[in-house]
């Protein structure tokens, strides 16, 4: 007579599925939930910086910020404020600054309109709509006092 060996399966599954089963093959093979620790180049160490060379300097002042904008003359700077309106004008001759610049102020001509030296580039000027007060902003979240 032939015997079939797919019983002897069924219940080796039932064995594992249940959770006496697993905690059975846990006791009964040890070995298998060891880690190996001895693999090389696994655990890298941290790079070390020296910042002891780095030196903090003083923002520049006056300054254009990122996104601020300057004109060729100061009827590009009108015709740009214009077109920010909507209002249809021709194109201004404006770039968009991309980093912080430093600038010299030429000359004021209201609180909107302002000529700027680009520090920089020699001979490069422009007209901004920047607000640049005469004073520097506090740095390093230092308090101003009002009197």
């Amino acid at each position: 007579m032939y015997r079939s060996g797919s019983w002897r399966y069924v219940i080796l599954y039932l064995a594992l599925s249940s959770p006496a089963g697993i905690l059975c093959m846990v006791w009964s093979s040890p070995a298998g939930a060891q880690v190996i620790w001895n693999m090389p180049n696994v655990i890298i160490p941290p790079a070390k910086i020296d910042r002891s060379e780095v030196k903090s300097r003083p923002d520049a002042w006056p300054r254009l910020d990122r996104g601020s904008a300057i004109c060729k003359t100061e009827e590009d700077l009108l015709r740009l404020a214009a077109s920010r309106r909507g209002e249809p004008v021709a194109p201004p001759n404006c770039q968009i600054i991309r980093t912080a610049t430093a600038v010299q102020i030429m000359k004021r001509n209201g609180p909107g309109r302002t000529q700027v030296s680009i520090t920089d580039q020699a001979g490069a000027a422009g007209w901004t709509d920047a607000w640049l007060p005469e004073k520097a902003p506090p740095i390093g979240n230092k308090g101003v006092t009002l009197r």
